[in-house]
């Protein structure tokens, strides 16, 4: 008889996690990942995702925040119902004996709204099932809400985590599998002043329609993350490729598998971007954290980085995109200065980057209006807190 073949691992419900206004981004590029999407939600998108699904998401996705599955989801009226079900979760798959484990719990409209509480009963039953493990610190209530999309790091503490989410006494339970946030990519440690999430400067770079193509230029480019996410998009360097994850720690994980994922990456990689990535900031400071970050991301001589004021861009033959993340109205008190920066920043574009595009993550209209494009918005988001827009332009000598 012919050897039994094992059936492949069942996908489970799986959650997406990005911020704000980036969903629509995810879901493109979980569509490139050949996974198909089953919902979207404020915050996330859902899929169907088997364990290889689970390694290529967290290594590729560039626009996500961390990659979660569900272990449950019941009804929740009392203290004992969640005893009942949270004894027959199968905590044993995502977490191995000893190991510390974390829990961010909410509770919204719901007969239990202790979250310290429900997290206690879910620790007791995860107990029963996992020999040894330990309780590390938890977030509760306002602490969870919205925190990865806030920029909460707290993932990068050791443990497994798990997301609660109890609303309308219906609690859903989720590990997480990415561990750290997936913006951490590893290779940011040198940070000019007001940095901008990788994952967000990715998301530019998408939304803005640039493939890698045709040459960039960031004339305000701070520690280098956007010209950084621009190399890696071009170079086809998954954003995981040098960082661990959670699932790693899962038992059963078949490390096989994973290496063989990883490999597929690796050997997708380019030897070079192929067009021109230009990096500039007047701060000397600047200038040397992208030189640093962009080191360790292994990139650095597929940019041309510079230290020279916006006047002084020049750019070579388009159409190529100039992206932007200029300093906001909200974080400066004189707004007057900004102004006339926003207007150097159309006026050398219409001078230098005739046929080319412009991409600006704007929290001020009134500053926008000041560089005298057409511009149009392509998604809406926070950073750092500010609610802001990616807007794109055509750059033309009349600004239509």
């Amino acid at each position: 008889m012919p050897p039994r073949r094992e059936s492949a691992p069942a996908p489970r419900d799986a959650l997406i996690i990005t911020a704000p206004g980036l969903e629509p981004l995810a879901r493109q590029e979980l569509a490139a990942l050949d996974i198909a999407v089953t919902g979207e939600e404020p915050g996330a998108v859902s899929a169907l995702l088997t364990p290889r699904d689970v390694m290529r998401a967290n290594l590729h996705l560039r626009t996500a925040s961390r990659v979660i599955v569900r272990l449950a989801h019941f009804k929740a009226l009392t203290f004992g119902d969640v005893e009942k079900h949270a004894r027959r979760i199968p905590w044993e798959t995502v977490v191995t004996p000893g190991r510390s484990v974390r829990f961010r719990v909410t509770c919204r409209k719901s007969r239990l709204y202790h979250s310290g509480a429900v997290a206690q009963r879910l620790m007791d039953a995860l107990e029963l099932r996992v020999p040894g493990v330990q309780a590390a610190n938890a977030a509760h209530d306002d602490d969870a809400a919205g925190a990865d999309a806030a920029g909460d790091d707290t993932a990068s503490e050791a443990g497994q985590l798990f997301i609660v989410r109890l609303f309308r006494d219906h609690l859903l339970l989720s590990a997480d599998t990415s561990g750290e946030l997936l913006h951490r990519r590893g290779y940011r440690l040198a940070t000019a002043k007001a940095p901008l999430r990788e994952t967000l400067a990715a998301a530019m770079l998408l939304g803005a329609g640039w493939d890698g193509r045709t040459p960039l230029a960031d004339p305000m480019c701070g520690s280098g993350t956007i010209p950084i996410e621009a190399a890696m998009i071009a170079r086809r360097i998954a954003p995981g490729l040098h960082r661990e994850f959670a699932f790693e720690q899962w038992p059963g994980h078949d490390k096989g598998r994973w290496r063989k994922v990883q490999k597929e990456a690796a050997d997708a990689v380019r030897p070079n971007a192929g067009v021109p990535i230009l990096a500039s900031d007047r701060d000397a400071g600047a200038v040397s954290a992208t030189q640093a970050n962009a080191e360790r991301a292994g990139v650095l001589g597929d940019l041309t980085i510079a230290q020279q004021s916006v006047s002084a861009l020049q750019v070579p033959a388009g159409p190529g995109l100039i992206v932007v993340n200029p300093p906001y109205g909200l974080r400066v008190g004189d707004k007057q200065p900004l102004r006339n920066l926003f207007a150097q920043l159309g006026n050398v574009a219409r001078a230098h980057a005739i046929g080319w595009r412009m991409a600006m993550l704007s929290a001020d209209r009134d500053l926008e209006r000041q560089v005298k494009l057409q511009f149009g918005a392509q998604w809406k988001s926070t950073n750092g807190g500010i609610p802001v827009r990616l807007i794109t332009a055509e750059v033309t000598a009349d600004g239509r």
